[in-house]
């Protein structure tokens, strides 16, 4: 598995890269599972951070207040021609449970929400088309309440918060964040 810069190593990362932001409750079970699942296929990047407040540069005490508004997030930065937008966007629908508004498992709170945070029109549009297609086809028992915003400022979590999971091994992970098997969307 490919850790990446947030391990502190230096990486080359070309201009052709592209930013997929979301959020799906503890940052910490979203970076490990994204990671685990696509280190070694284009993903150059996860940072676990925060977004969608109005708080500049606001700490993890902060924004577990939940008066911040902001939501634990994840920031990947990836090669789209290894790995595509939607691909990630449908592990997104995957690995979380996107019909609990503002809470995963027992982690309740709008920090906890579900959202995408779209980089462009174009990331903007998949977004819409991906959530249609999963409510109609995966999660049809219940609403999906995930945000689709357009990214605004972003500010990286904590050093201890990059990697939990990989330098905690034993570390708190959401019970509700595990991979679903659904059938491909059509």
């Amino acid at each position: 598995m490919g850790l990446g810069p947030a391990e502190g190593g230096a990486q080359n990362i070309p201009d052709t890269a592209q930013k997929c932001t979301l959020a799906a409750g503890c940052f910490w079970g979203v970076e490990h599972l994204f990671r685990k699942n696509f280190g070694d296929q284009g993903l150059y990047d996860a940072r676990v951070g925060y977004i969608g407040g109005d708080t500049n540069n606001p700490s993890y005490r902060a924004v577990c207040t939940g008066r911040t508004g902001h939501a634990e997030a994840l920031q990947m930065t990836f090669d789209p021609s290894r790995l595509s937008y939607t691909t990630l966007l449908e592990f997104f629908y995957k690995m979380h449970d996107p019909t609990t508004k503002d809470r995963q498992g027992a982690d309740m709170g709008t920090q906890y929400r579900s959202a995408i945070f779209y980089h462009s029109p174009e990331q903007q549009q998949a977004a819409k088309e991906v959530t249609e297609k999963v409510q109609a086809q995966w999660w049809k028992q219940g609403k999906i309440t995930t945000e689709i915003l357009e990214a605004g400022q972003w500010w990286d979590a904590e050093a201890y918060h990059q990697l939990y999971l990989h330098k905690n091994p034993g570390g708190y992970e959401c019970p509700a964040h595990y991979v679903r098997k659904f059938p491909p969307l059509s």
